[in-house]
């Protein structure tokens, strides 16, 4: 895995340089970016705690940022399993296609064209889709196209995490999903609500 070999302080260093980028990035797009800060470790375990990461062989994860929710999904997921990682700001995409895993696709683009980027890549019906881009900043038919993409592409019992600041995913969703779980983790910059919706309600 990427992470072995490296040094204490080299990881600092990457962490604090991941800090700083996201943060310019979110000062140049303020609305294609959902946080002024990447996830915590503390959010990073919950969200994969709430996707129950070790039971997916074909996961999606919809804005990837700098890599760290990244890296800890591939920290966790099986070695026979995929991501693919869609994100749409070109400087974060350039950071995480320097993750060497070769469980993992990145792919620069919109998720509202996630079923033709799925499909490009030949991909199964991922079980699991993770995403942390921004609802509450999205209109509302952009919001529902990428739902509608979403609900169609999970395989049967499928799971879609959100983390998310804003509760608004949570009345987009319902058209699509019904209801979902939400719990709030607490220890980020800011407080992340995470959700998740079970295809078929299963």
């Amino acid at each position: 895995m990427e992470i072995s070999g490296i040094s204490n302080s080299k990881l600092i260093r990457s962490m604090l340089d991941g800090r700083v980028s996201f943060f310019q990035e979110f000062l140049k797009h303020p609305f294609q970016i959902g946080s002024v800060t990447p996830s915590s470790r503390f959010l990073e375990r919950r969200i994969l705690k709430t996707a129950g990461i070790a039971s997916a062989r074909t996961m999606v994860e919809l804005g990837s940022g700098t890599g760290g929710t990244t890296r800890a999904i591939l920290r966790t997921m099986p070695q026979d399993a995929q991501l693919l990682s869609v994100e749409i700001n070109p400087h974060f995409h350039a950071m995480v296609s320097r993750i060497q895993d070769d469980r993992l696709i990145a792919h620069l683009g919109s998720a509202c064209e996630l079923k033709e980027i799925v499909s490009m890549y030949g991909l199964n019906s991922p079980e699991l889709i993770i995403s942390g881009i921004p609802f509450s900043t999205m209109t509302h038919g952009s919001g529902s196209q990428v739902l509608e993409a979403v609900a169609a592409l999970l395989a049967p019992n499928g799971r879609f995490v959100a983390y998310q600041v804003s509760a608004r995913v949570a009345s987009l969703c319902q058209p699509f999903f019904g209801s979902g779980q939400m719990v709030v983790e607490l220890l980020n910059i800011p407080p992340m609500r995470v959700y998740r919706w079970n295809k078929n309600g299963a």
